[in-house]
């Protein structure tokens, strides 16, 4: 038997969707723009237009009470991590090389002009720019500056965890499930969270950003597992840490329940004051859950 609807409301609600794909479409399209003026970073295969287009939909769906010009540091943001990800995860071949890439970055996150020889560091500099207008930043930059470099410092924690197991059986074997989840700021989330925050959130909002990014760090690791559970097998292909690799799959389920029933539990004090703040954490987890059920972020190589 059909479900009995109302016309009136799906068409309320389908515009409502339509005016979020068309945000999506148009921070498509700034992506793209963004991609070709830093194409020493775009040019590898698994940057391709669906990447560009997951991230739109991941950032408009996460916040569809945002306009267009409201979004644009959370897509260049999460742009940026990917191509963080990619030039220190597949792309460097000596620590050496990842420490060069970490302390161009974090310069930059300290106000420095971008090296030459940097386009990751360029492409940050442009982000730090943009947020350099937000009143917020003012009291704001050093937690951003502290999430640069959580997440690098992340990354290049997986970096020799992997040059570690590659190593072969002599070497060391690796990190627990534990220690792999706590290094959960590698996925740059909460990187891309403080700064959307930074760049639109009201005085409550600011004034409990402690509090929400202790949330996100919890949705942030949610994110990771759900991530895992559906790339395994490209993970192996690509030669990348996934929490299966150290764990079953029961465990990892089990632990993303936990993960979300301690974030709702963080999340709760905050409604009266943060809503959106709460609902968009909400959202990007309802989001992730969704999205990895049929596809990734990243193209093919």
């Amino acid at each position: 038997m059909r479900t009995p609807f109302t016309s009136h409301d799906e068409i309320l609600v389908g515009s409502e969707h339509g005016r979020i794909c068309a945000m999506a479409a148009a921070g498509q399209r700034d992506l793209q723009e963004r991609a070709a003026a830093h194409h020493e970073l775009f040019a590898a295969k698994p940057f391709d237009p669906t990447l560009f287009s997951a991230i739109a939909h991941a950032t408009a769906f996460g916040a569809p009470w945002c306009t267009v010009e409201q979004l644009q540091v959370a897509n260049g943001a999460s742009l940026w991590v990917f191509a963080a990800d990619w030039l220190i995860d597949h792309q460097a071949t000596s620590r050496d090389e990842v420490a060069s890439i970490v302390a161009d970055c974090l310069a930059v996150a300290d106000g420095a002009a971008p090296a030459a020889a940097s386009p990751l560091g360029r492409f940050l500099g442009e982000i730090r720019d943009t947020l350099t207008a937000a009143p917020s930043f003012r009291t704001g930059r050093q937690r951003w500056r502290e999430e640069v470099e959580r997440m690098l410092a992340a990354m290049a924690q997986e970096w020799g965890w992997k040059s570690a197991l590659a190593g072969g059986p002599a070497g060391p074997t690796g990190p627990t499930f534990d220690e792999y989840l706590d290094n959960a700021d590698n996925t740059g989330l909460s990187f891309v969270n403080v700064s959307h925050w930074l760049f639109t959130g009201d005085r409550a909002c600011l004034e409990q950003l402690g509090e929400l990014t202790r949330a996100g760090r919890e949705a942030q690791r949610v994110l990771r597992l759900v991530n895992d559970l559906a790339t395994h097998e490209r993970d192996l292909r690509w030669g990348d840490l996934n929490a299966l690799m150290l764990t079953d799959h029961a465990d990892v389920s089990q632990r993303i329940t936990r993960l979300v029933e301690r974030c709702q539990d963080l999340l709760r004090p905050l409604e009266p004051t943060c809503p959106q703040q709460v609902v968009y954490l909400a959202r990007q987890i309802g989001f992730t859950s969704g999205f990895y059920q049929v596809t990734d972020f990243w193209g093919g190589t």
